[in-house]
Protein backbone atom coordinates (compact mmCIF):
# COMPACT_ATOMS: atom_id res chain seq x y z
CA UNK A 1 0.00 0.00 0.00
CA UNK A 2 1.29 3.29 -0.62
CA UNK A 3 -0.44 6.95 -0.89
CA UNK A 4 -1.84 9.09 1.47
CA UNK A 5 -3.76 7.86 3.85
CA UNK A 6 -7.61 9.09 4.27
CA UNK A 7 -8.14 9.62 8.20
CA UNK A 8 -11.55 8.61 9.84
CA UNK A 9 -13.85 6.43 8.66
CA UNK A 10 -14.29 6.12 4.60
CA UNK A 11 -15.86 4.00 2.58
CA UNK A 12 -15.76 3.23 -1.14
CA UNK A 13 -17.43 5.71 -3.44
CA UNK A 14 -18.90 3.17 -5.80
CA UNK A 15 -22.60 3.44 -7.13
CA UNK A 16 -24.33 0.62 -9.08
CA UNK A 17 -23.59 -2.74 -9.99
CA UNK A 18 -19.11 -4.15 -9.83
CA UNK A 19 -18.00 -6.83 -11.17
CA UNK A 20 -14.83 -8.41 -9.23
CA UNK A 21 -12.40 -10.52 -11.18
CA UNK A 22 -10.23 -12.55 -9.84
CA UNK A 23 -7.12 -14.34 -11.64
CA UNK A 24 -3.91 -16.04 -10.47
CA UNK A 25 -1.27 -18.31 -11.28
CA UNK A 26 0.48 -20.96 -8.91
CA UNK A 27 4.41 -22.16 -9.56
CA UNK A 28 4.41 -25.84 -9.50
CA UNK A 29 7.79 -26.50 -10.86
CA UNK A 30 10.59 -23.30 -9.68
CA UNK A 31 13.00 -24.84 -12.03
CA UNK A 32 10.57 -24.67 -14.71
CA UNK A 33 10.97 -21.39 -15.30
CA UNK A 34 10.34 -21.59 -19.15
CA UNK A 35 6.75 -22.51 -18.11
CA UNK A 36 6.18 -19.97 -15.30
CA UNK A 37 7.61 -17.11 -16.42
CA UNK A 38 5.88 -16.28 -19.39
CA UNK A 39 2.69 -16.17 -17.98
CA UNK A 40 3.93 -13.90 -15.11
CA UNK A 41 4.79 -11.59 -17.71
CA UNK A 42 1.72 -11.77 -19.61
CA UNK A 43 -0.71 -9.81 -17.16
CA UNK A 44 1.36 -6.60 -16.81
CA UNK A 45 0.94 -5.69 -20.40
CA UNK A 46 -2.69 -6.09 -20.19
CA UNK A 47 -2.89 -4.44 -17.40
CA UNK A 48 -1.42 -1.56 -18.53
CA UNK A 49 -3.12 -1.47 -21.82
CA UNK A 50 -6.77 -1.46 -19.65
CA UNK A 51 -4.90 1.20 -17.42
CA UNK A 52 -4.64 3.82 -19.94
CA UNK A 53 -8.12 3.10 -21.78
CA UNK A 54 -10.83 4.55 -19.76
CA UNK A 55 -13.67 3.21 -21.60
CA UNK A 56 -12.08 0.18 -21.02
CA UNK A 57 -14.44 -0.72 -18.06
CA UNK A 58 -11.37 -1.40 -15.41
CA UNK A 59 -12.01 0.30 -12.33
CA UNK A 60 -9.10 -0.85 -10.66
CA UNK A 61 -6.82 -3.86 -9.38
CA UNK A 62 -4.46 -5.58 -7.08
CA UNK A 63 -1.26 -8.00 -6.52
CA UNK A 64 -1.61 -9.94 -4.23
CA UNK A 65 1.34 -12.86 -3.33
CA UNK A 66 0.10 -15.91 -1.33
CA UNK A 67 3.50 -17.31 -0.29
CA UNK A 68 6.56 -18.06 -3.03
CA UNK A 69 4.08 -20.10 -5.40
CA UNK A 70 1.19 -18.32 -5.77
CA UNK A 71 0.05 -14.64 -7.47
CA UNK A 72 -3.99 -13.47 -7.25
CA UNK A 73 -4.66 -10.23 -9.21
CA UNK A 74 -7.95 -8.77 -8.14
CA UNK A 75 -9.60 -6.26 -11.11
CA UNK A 76 -12.75 -4.12 -10.40
CA UNK A 77 -14.69 -3.95 -13.62
CA UNK A 78 -17.88 -1.14 -14.07
CA UNK A 79 -19.48 -4.25 -15.56
CA UNK A 80 -19.38 -7.99 -16.84
CA UNK A 81 -20.02 -7.15 -20.61
CA UNK A 82 -17.04 -4.81 -20.17
CA UNK A 83 -14.81 -7.38 -18.65
CA UNK A 84 -16.21 -9.69 -21.67
CA UNK A 85 -15.71 -7.23 -24.41
CA UNK A 86 -11.79 -6.96 -23.30
CA UNK A 87 -11.39 -10.82 -22.89
CA UNK A 88 -12.77 -11.28 -26.57
CA UNK A 89 -11.03 -8.23 -28.48
CA UNK A 90 -9.25 -9.95 -30.97
CA UNK A 91 -7.58 -6.40 -31.59
CA UNK A 92 -6.33 -6.40 -27.87
CA UNK A 93 -3.23 -7.97 -25.63
CA UNK A 94 -5.29 -10.52 -24.41
CA UNK A 95 -6.33 -12.86 -27.47
CA UNK A 96 -2.52 -13.43 -28.39
CA UNK A 97 -1.53 -13.75 -25.03
CA UNK A 98 -4.43 -16.11 -24.20
CA UNK A 99 -3.40 -18.19 -27.04
CA UNK A 100 0.60 -18.27 -26.12
CA UNK A 101 -0.74 -19.08 -22.40
CA UNK A 102 -2.67 -22.19 -23.52
CA UNK A 103 -0.05 -23.59 -25.49
CA UNK A 104 2.88 -22.99 -22.62
CA UNK A 105 -0.36 -24.85 -20.22
CA UNK A 106 -0.38 -28.24 -22.61
CA UNK A 107 3.31 -28.26 -22.90
CA UNK A 108 4.44 -27.73 -19.37
CA UNK A 109 2.44 -30.65 -18.36
CA UNK A 110 1.67 -29.00 -15.00
CA UNK A 111 4.73 -27.00 -13.91
CA UNK A 112 2.00 -23.95 -13.78
CA UNK A 113 -1.46 -23.15 -12.90
CA UNK A 114 -3.59 -20.82 -14.01
CA UNK A 115 -7.17 -20.14 -12.10
CA UNK A 116 -9.95 -17.32 -12.72
CA UNK A 117 -13.50 -15.80 -10.93
CA UNK A 118 -15.61 -13.23 -11.54
CA UNK A 119 -18.35 -12.36 -9.43
CA UNK A 120 -21.33 -9.94 -10.41
CA UNK A 121 -22.19 -8.12 -7.44
CA UNK A 122 -25.18 -5.90 -7.58
CA UNK A 123 -25.97 -3.02 -5.61
CA UNK A 124 -26.79 -2.75 -2.18
CA UNK A 125 -25.14 -6.06 -2.04
CA UNK A 126 -21.49 -5.11 -1.33
CA UNK A 127 -20.21 -2.31 1.62
CA UNK A 128 -16.66 -1.20 2.35
CA UNK A 129 -15.18 0.72 5.53
CA UNK A 130 -11.26 1.36 5.20
CA UNK A 131 -10.42 3.32 8.60
CA UNK A 132 -7.42 5.08 8.49
CA UNK A 133 -6.36 3.20 5.53
CA UNK A 134 -4.01 4.89 2.12
CA UNK A 135 -6.74 3.73 -0.58
CA UNK A 136 -7.06 -0.01 -0.96
CA UNK A 137 -9.06 -2.34 -2.79
CA UNK A 138 -13.19 -0.85 -4.12
CA UNK A 139 -12.11 2.05 -2.12
CA UNK A 140 -8.70 2.58 -4.28
CA UNK A 141 -10.63 1.76 -7.65
CA UNK A 142 -13.79 3.80 -7.43
CA UNK A 143 -12.64 6.14 -4.47
CA UNK A 144 -13.39 6.83 -1.19
CA UNK A 145 -16.29 8.81 0.96
CA UNK A 146 -17.08 9.13 4.43
CA UNK A 147 -18.40 6.38 5.95
CA UNK A 148 -21.42 8.78 7.44
CA UNK A 149 -22.89 9.68 3.71
CA UNK A 150 -23.53 5.94 3.21
CA UNK A 151 -24.29 4.64 7.17
CA UNK A 152 -22.18 4.70 10.04
CA UNK A 153 -23.11 0.53 10.38
CA UNK A 154 -22.37 -2.29 7.67
CA UNK A 155 -26.15 -2.98 7.84
CA UNK A 156 -27.18 0.38 6.63
CA UNK A 157 -24.75 0.21 3.99
CA UNK A 158 -25.76 -3.00 3.00
CA UNK A 159 -29.28 -1.54 2.59
CA UNK A 160 -28.64 0.83 0.56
Amino acid sequence: MTGKIAEGRMTAAAEGDVTVFLIGMRINNFRALRSWWPVFMAMPPMLRELSRDEESGLLGFRMLCGGLRDVTIVQYWSSREKLLAYASAPDKVHQPAWSAFNRRLRAGRGKVGFWHETYLVPAGAYESVYVNMPSFGLGAATGVIPVGRRGNRAAERLAR
